[in-house]
């Protein structure tokens, strides 16, 4: 750590980005500032991987990322890679372990990860003030004002917006950063919650709510496939879940945000072809013609999704001798077991959201330094750029990396 020096940083926001942006200037010997608006620092990331803490993902790469430049992600991880966050964790006091690429405390405690933190932050003298919110800030010639809703003026020589995004409110991100920064007069990309589950239109909802099935799920516009990804799906009393529809939300998201109609498309049985589902279904079918067909499929599917497929293939007999099954009618079910489509028509709210797509626009920050291009001494770290990431702790390397340069190029004179 350098000599403490009079360089005064302000960080609006004390979440993942805003509590690695303030150790980074204050190692500089910055004397740093934290201004949090909930009654305690970093709540949000006591919820990230279900409480575990996904740190990271060692397979970083640009395709994880999104937003109208992913590609500004560069700059921040060039100078602050997966490597470096995780040597600075351990630095802290986090060992860490691999589980199918994603990185997590040994502790599997969420808690761990900001108790060392905050020890950090305690340790180099930085200054905490909760339940302080930022109304306004006023650049001056050579500080900023920040006037906060308590009617209290504070005074900085450089400020950092590290205040996260619209997703999840209750842990502290609400949107204010993108009024502040629009009244400093920077473009806020219209946000749209991501990481999010999706509402379906479909009659059977209620009568599946809790079922769940590993699958294959696909977003699809105009007829045009635009993601798929596999694992566990979970049907909700609104719609579908699971980690699955959380890491394709965002393509679902952003078309409903654009007044279009996106489709899931479903597939139960993605491990083998059309053809070979065809020949065990008529496989099953010769065993026991006389079977109950909605009874034939017990063992195959799950039993309360039985009466749901057979009515969505338009087969209302559900007791007829499997044996008697048109080859229209096979088609038809077949179609469902491996093509389910279902129209989405919205996600859950923004508290249901893990992360927020769009934010201020990266043309308006400097990749290497996080600073704004419109006001000097102004910095940017975290969700409140329109920057997001995939589910497997993109979204928290992303935080880590750019609040740690903004805090460094922040404590440089």
């Amino acid at each position: 750590m350098k000599e403490k020096t009079n360089l005064q940083v302000c960080i609006i926001g004390g979440g993942a980005s805003g509590l690695v942006a303030a150790i980074s200037a204050a190692r500089l010997g910055a004397s740093v500032t934290i201004l949090e608006q909930m009654d305690r620092v970093g709540k949000k990331i006591l919820a990230t991987g279900n409480g575990r803490c996904n740190l990271t993902n060692k397979n970083v790469t640009i395709e994880q990322f999104h937003g109208k430049n992913p590609k500004f992600i560069y700059g921040a991880f060039g100078q602050f890679s997966v490597e470096q966050t995780l040597n600075f964790f351990e630095m802290l006091g986090i060992t860490h372990k691999i589980e199918e690429e994603k990185v997590y405390p040994f502790s599997d405690q969420a808690s761990s990860v900001l108790d060392v933190l905050r020890y950090e932050v305690n340790q180099l003298g930085i200054k905490e003030i909760c339940g302080a919110q930022v109304i306004e800030i006023i650049p001056m010639k050579t500080k900023f004002e920040l006037h906060l809703k308590e009617e209290k003026i504070l005074y900085a020589d450089k400020v950092i917006l590290a205040t996260g995004g619209k997703a999840s409110p209750q842990l502290g991100s609400n949107g204010s950063g993108f009024a502040l920064a629009e009244k400093l007069g920077h473009t806020v990309i219209t946000p749209f919650p991501a990481l999010v589950q999706l509402h379906l239109k479909s009659p059977f909802l209620k009568r599946l709510k809790g079922v769940k099935f590993k699958g294959e799920a696909g977003i699809y516009k105009h007829e045009q496939c635009l993601r798929k990804e596999k694992g566990e799906i979970l049907f909700t009393d609104y719609g579908i879940s699971g980690p699955p529809i959380l890491q394709l939300s965002r393509l679902a998201s952003q078309a409903l945000h654009q007044g279009e109609t996106p489709w899931i498309k479903l597939n139960l049985f993605p491990q083998i072809s059309y053809e070979e589902m065809d020949l065990l279904l008529q496989t099953r079918w010769g065993y026991e013609p006389e079977k109950p067909l909605d009874f034939s499929l017990v063992g195959l599917i799950n039993k309360r999704l039985i009466p749901v497929i057979l009515s969505e293939a338009g087969i209302t007999q559900l007791q007829k001798p499997c044996g008697q099954v048109t080859n229209k009618e096979r088609k038809k079910l077949l179609k469902i077991l491996t093509n389910w489509a279902l129209p989405i028509v919205g996600t859950q709210s923004w508290s249901q959201a893990q992360v927020t797509a769009g934010g201020v626009h990266t043309k308006e920050i400097d990749p290497k330094t996080m600073e704004s291009k419109i006001i000097p001494n102004l910095y940017f770290a975290g969700e409140i750029m329109d920057i997001d990431g995939d589910c497997g702790g993109f979204n928290l390397q992303w935080a880590w990396s750019s609040g740690y340069i903004a805090g460094k190029w922040s404590a440089s004179s």
